[in-house]
């Protein structure tokens, strides 16, 4: 593959400019030459700015995306396990959100939070030093 200038390389991920030359100040990719001022990309180099154009549209952190181009195998699978870790707890409370907000609306009351029993003791478990934890466990128990 031919060296291709910025704009192209910023065109074929569908970002700006501006975010290959974010990524190279962060280290995290270099241009395979500069021909009179002007970056030009490799196939190397576009694979790994691929790579970040993925990982960033995933959500995945930037310092996650570079443990696993940049470090050794040990690190960068200990900093993936982090980030996993964080996004199952991410999955569990938005699964309890939506399972929240499911509630709420398959409630035939008019107003929930004031008609419902079942809303209204969750509530109320709170106010009297009930967990979020312990009440979301009940509810999520419940037939």
């Amino acid at each position: 593959m031919e060296l291709i200038p910025i704009g192209e390389a910023a065109g074929r991920l569908g970002i700006r400019a501006s975010a290959l030359r974010y990524y190279e100040e962060r280290g995290l990719v270099e241009p395979t030459a500069r021909i009179r001022g002007k970056r030009f990309y490799g196939l190397q180099e576009l694979r790994r700015l691929a790579f970040l154009r993925i990982a960033q549209r995933l959500g995945i952190r930037l310092g996650t995306a570079a443990a696993v181009l940049d470090e050794p195998a040990e690190q960068w699978r200990a900093t993936v396990d982090e980030q996993i870790a964080d996004l199952e707890e991410l999955i569990a409370r938005a699964q309890g959100a939506k399972d929240f907000l499911l509630h709420a609306r398959m409630c035939p009351a008019e107003h929930p939070t004031r008609e419902c029993p079942e809303a209204m003791g969750m509530l109320d478990g709170l106010l009297e030093g009930g967990s979020f934890e312990e009440l979301a466990r009940e509810h999520r128990d419940r037939p």
